[in-house]
């Protein structure tokens, strides 16, 4: 057995484990898995083992190395304007690469503790002109690039090496969860000018925007469904996985509810209350960015939202109207996949150490193709 045919990605987040690994001849050929739920890492090391158990047995190969899908409240979404004189010559991609590298070293210096795994090309301005992709042929006297950067904790990086080492696994690539996600679905609503897509998580909410096409500001806030359980167990004086099981049957299992005197319905306030106070938070950032609200669809998303079905959408006081957007473990890896593929042209490929004797220029051969 080996590790040749087969691409893997694991999505690593504060409660659950969700992996998916595909043909890499035959993408339709594909396997997922996800572990129980757990409100720490003791069992990590365990949980991925049976996931990686699952897919070794299934795909016949041995598994050495996975893209690593990874979010976080600490996680930081970085904007740099950098620009250079050209002195009227031709623009040359080498140009354009120099200012890529020198934004990167502002971050290394200024941001010792975290690791880009996102450089985005979001807009480029020559002698004052905006463009969304780099023209060809052109001269120009100045050129200037937005560029985003989106970085995770060093720790949580190391973290998790040090994990998959365990099981003989390297980490080629990292990925952000919520902005690989939001990357994938916007396809979706290809008619919307402005969309934001909001991200719960069990630890964390991130909020991932997008205007005319490019993205317009991602921000984290340390707030998410984690913090539902902790007033369910609060306020109901339960254990806290006595809060969990509650949060999430309150409309499924009313057996469960009566046998501890449970109102539904004072479960289902406690909910919603929460919700509400996130989405007025989401909203209050998006406007703070954009100026407005009017225009932008808000879309619902994550682990942490998944209590929130239509059912109940009408019952959620929020003065915005907001869509609900269900994934699945399969949507979740196939977004990583796609991330992987760099899509989207604007993006900087963050090479793998392992290759990392290709020098780092080499990295942007796709933006200029």
């Amino acid at each position: 057995m080996n590790n040749e045919n087969f691409k893997t990605f694991f999505d690593c987040g504060s409660s659950k484990l969700r992996a998916g690994t595909f043909n890499k001849a035959d993408q339709n050929e594909a396997f997922y898995s996800e572990s129980n739920f757990f409100t720490d890492h003791s069992n990590f090391f365990l949980e991925a083992q049976k996931i990686v158990k699952y897919f070794e047995k299934h795909t016949n190969e041995y598994i050495k190395n996975i893209d690593l899908m990874l979010d976080s409240a600490k996680m930081l979404s970085i904007g740099i304007s950098i620009s250079k004189k050209i002195n009227g010559s031709k623009l040359k991609q080498e140009n354009v690469q120099f200012l890529v590298q020198e934004a990167k070293q502002q971050i290394l210096k200024y941001y010792k503790d975290h690791q880009a795994v996102h450089i985005v090309l979001d807009n480029y301005k020559i002698d004052n002109i905006d463009y969304s992709y780099l023209p060809n042929e052109i001269k120009c006297k100045l050129i200037s690039l937005d560029i985003v950067f989106i970085c995770i904790p060093n720790d949580i990086i190391t973290y998790f090496k040090k994990e998959f080492s365990k099981l003989n696994i390297i980490i080629d690539q990292i990925i952000c969860s919520s902005y690989a996600k939001s990357m994938n679905y916007k396809n979706n609503f290809q008619f919307e000018d402005s969309i934001s897509f909001i991200d719960m998580g069990f630890n964390k909410t991130s909020i991932t925007c997008f205007n005319k096409n490019k993205i317009f500001f991602s921000e984290i806030l340390p707030i998410g469904g984690n913090h539902i359980t902790k007033d369910i167990s609060k306020i109901l004086k339960v254990s806290f996985y006595d809060a969990e099981n509650l949060k999430l049957s309150f409309d499924k299992d009313q057996e469960y509810l009566v046998k501890r005197n449970i109102s539904p319905e004072l479960i289902q306030s406690i909910i919603f209350a929460r919700i509400e106070e996130i989405l007025e938070l989401c909203a209050q950032s998006i406007k703070s960015n954009l100026n407005t609200l009017d225009q932008c669809k808000m879309v619902l998303m994550g682990e942490g939202s998944k209590i929130l079905n239509n059912k109940f959408k009408e019952k959620i006081s929020f003065s915005r109207d907001i869509d609900l957007l269900e994934e699945s473990s399969e949507d979740v890896c196939n977004s990583a996949l796609k991330a992987s593929e760099v899509l989207d042209s604007r993006e900087v490929v963050v090479v793998p150490k392992k290759s990392i004797k290709r020098g780092f220029f080499e990295k942007f051969f796709h933006i200029f193709s």
